[in-house]
């Protein structure tokens, strides 16, 4: 399970268990968690853990909500990002894949996938999907997330205002599975996510 590390003025306040779906942010007692300073917003910023993915939303905070640094509006986390809301400092710790106890760990084998642009300038040309995760858009503007699951692939709308598309249909922020064959639509550029 996800926890985050909470230090105001370089002094550890707090450690939280991410222990339910969505966990709110904020000065109000109604939160998740409370940080009770006046810099921070009533209602600041949600975290949203999907199984082993969590996701940060800066929920229209006066100060902003930040990730190493870059203000965001949302945020897929990664194991040792460092939040910034307002006076307080939080350590993102991801715990990573738990095998079912007594049961010993079976190495992941998915079926080799790649994406590949259809057109423009680069058409034609392919991307492996060899790592964990492979981020594709530019930052700032439109990030789509592409995580390996036990389960296969699936994709996700991470950062950004202009929303990307899946097989023509808006991609939420969710993680979305994909089939061979699915095409993506990041700022007009299309990609057709190969699989095998």
């Amino acid at each position: 399970m996800a926890k985050i590390l909470i230090s105001r003025d370089g002094v550890l306040e707090k450690t939280v268990q991410l222990t339910k779906e969505r966990m709110t942010i904020g000065r109000h007692p109604h939160n998740d968690i409370v940080l009770e300073h006046q810099t921070v917003s009533g209602e600041h910023a949600a975290i949203t853990t999907i199984l082993d993915d969590s996701f940060l939303e800066d929920l229209y905070s006066t100060n902003g909500t930040f990730v190493n640094g870059h203000r965001v509006g949302k945020h897929h986390l990664q194991h040792g990002d460092t939040l910034k809301l307002a006076k307080y400092s939080i350590d993102f710790v991801a715990d990573g894949i738990r095998p079912i106890s007594g049961i010993p760990a079976m190495p992941l084998v998915l079926p080799p996938a790649r994406i590949e642009v259809l057109n423009g300038s680069n058409a034609g040309r392919t991307l492996e999907l060899n790592k964990p995760q492979t981020t594709l858009g530019r930052a700032g503007v439109q990030v789509v997330v592409i995580t390996r699951t036990e389960a296969g692939f699936a994709a996700v709308h991470a950062e950004g205002d202009r929303i990307p598309l899946l097989n023509d249909a808006p991609l939420g922020k969710l993680p979305h599975p994909l089939v061979d064959g699915d095409v993506l639509d990041l700022s007009g550029t299309r990609m057709a996510f190969r699989l095998g």
